[in-house]
């Protein structure tokens, strides 16, 4: 991926949500991978990425960084899930690659960084992908994460979650080289929103059973006085969060936190948790709710009974979906790869439907991608003004337009919307058995027939849910103009 201007955009803020289900946790026996990707002033757009063939010598560079990078002789194909943006965003895109290796990642600005220090910065959109490029598995994942970072270095400070259907895994990076990753045991769930949350360090797991860490991950701190053992010479009280992230009273991840434990059934006994065990199993369902949340009927919504819309509040983003959601996922993990789901809804969960896209599939809905995924990768640094403009032929619009309608009554639209949604989701619940099972027979014979059926059932679902939007748009349009007109005369005043 070429640069496209020398003056690189750095573009991380985000408030990400993100919960992982241990597979032991899960009612499908396998990993549960949910997240809320929210930025602001971006298109969204859905790419399939074939695999590629590189030369030896061959090397590649990302828009927002100086690394340049070898390649590898063939790069896996991926599922992309692609914010665009004026000048590119660097910390958005989500993967699930043909492996069943998922990538998604939680902001964990600000970090500790002492400015006398040079810190090795060459890299920050591109770990993302390379990851997604080039790991069969979520650990091979946090190895070619960990190999990266020490070599090139990390420019934000973040939190990626890597994950298969049997591990997943928390790498959490610092501005420079370090790092400190954990993998979410089987029986555990585990929720992030915006900081650190690995604390103790296994550092006896020289097999990485449970943790991977960079070689000067205590020393570095300890030379910068950010952390002093209690006892010279052991680390055991040695906190990751605490020694490279300042506590601070950050309400927007206090109340994520607070009200995500409270829906997966929990009650806090830390401030900052990396996981929990619960005493009942998690499925798609309890994922969504986590993610629509608007802490309704507690003492943190915006208002009651959404009396106050719950994306338009001050101060601005403060619930799990909000002004800046563009785009929510559930990776439902399945034993082929080609049958890993992703549940998408884009922009607002709270008011459209989990639409399943099938990993396996090989050119993505019409109307959901409208450019070539090798001209995506060349220009997402920078995409032309003209491209992000309104286009009723991209099927991203018309779920925007929708949102724009909900913002002037949420009270009313969503009466309308979600009991629709719930029918819309039940049925397609209901038919995932034997959509899988069809898959099977097809594959035993005829793997291109398989991947074909699923491109066509992906398509058919994706096209349903784009006609359902703009029915809503013409429901609710019809409904502000007869019943209710006297509310937008302040619009055109």
């Amino acid at each position: 991926m070429g640069k496209c201007k020398t003056v690189w955009n750095r573009r991380d803020r985000g408030s990400c949500s993100t919960v992982i289900v241990g597979k032991d946790a899960s009612v499908t026996g396998r990993v549960l991978l949910g997240h809320n990707e929210d930025d602001y002033d971006c298109t969204v757009q859905v790419h399939m990425v074939p695999r590629v063939k590189h030369k030896e010598g061959d090397t590649i560079t990302f828009g927002d960084a100086g690394a340049v990078i070898p390649e590898v002789a063939e790069t896996y194909a991926y599922y992309w899930s692609e914010m665009r943006a004026i000048d590119g965003i660097s910390f958005a895109d989500g993967f699930v690659n043909e492996w069943g290796v998922a990538v998604v990642s939680n902001s964990c600005r600000p970090c500790k960084v002492s400015e006398d220090d040079p810190q090795k910065d060459g890299l920050g959109y591109g770990l993302r992908r390379l990851i997604a490029e080039r790991a069969r598995t979520a650990r091979e994942g946090v190895e070619i994460a960990a190999e990266l970072v020490e070599k090139y270095g990390y420019f934000s400070a973040r939190c990626y979650q890597i994950c298969d259907k049997e591990e997943g895994w928390s790498f959490q990076v610092t501005t420079g080289p370090r790092y400190a990753a954990r993998r979410v045991q089987d029986d555990e769930v585990y929720f992030i929103p915006n900081w650190y949350t690995i604390h103790e360090i296994d550092w006896n797991d020289t097999e990485h059973k449970n943790y991977y860490f960079s070689p000067d991950l205590v020393e570095y701190p300890i030379r910068r006085g950010w952390y002093t053992p209690a006892k010279e010479g052991d680390f055991s009280d040695f906190d990751f969060a605490a020694a490279y992230q300042q506590e601070a009273d950050d309400t927007h991840n206090i109340l994520r936190t607070r009200n995500a434990w409270r829906l997966l059934g929990h009650e806090l006994t830390e401030a900052r948790p990396f996981s929990y065990k619960l005493d009942r199993k998690l499925g798609i369902e309890d994922l969504k709710t986590v993610l629509r949340s608007h802490y309704e009927g507690t003492e943190d919504a915006a208002g009651p009974d959404y009396s106050v819309n719950p994306h338009r509040v001050d101060p601005n983003p403060v619930s799990l979906c909000n002004t800046m959601t563009a785009e929510s996922s559930i990776v439902e993990f399945a034993e082929e790869a080609a049958l890993t789901c992703i549940w998408r809804s884009c922009p607002k969960p709270c008011i459209g439907p989990y639409v399943p896209f099938y990993a396996g599939i090989t050119t993505p809905p019409k109307g959901y991608s409208w450019l070539d995924p090798q001209i995506a990768q060349k220009t997402h640094f920078c995409p032309a003004a003209e491209e992000l403009a309104y286009d009723p032929t991209r099927a991203y619009w018309a779920f925007r337009t929708l949102q724009y309608l909900t913002e002037f009554d949420y009270q009313g639209a969503h009466q309308l919307l979600h009991a629709s949604i719930a029918e819309m989701e039940k049925g397609w619940a209901a038919e995932q058995p034997a959509v899988r099972e069809a898959y099977r027979k097809l594959a035993a014979e005829d793997p291109q027939g398989a991947a074909a059926y699923l491109t066509g059932y992906t398509a058919a679902k994706a096209q349903a849910a784009w006609d359902w939007a703009n029915a809503m748009i013409q429901k609710i349009g019809e409904r502000k103009i007869i019943d209710n007109n006297d509310s937008l005369k302040p619009l055109y005043e």
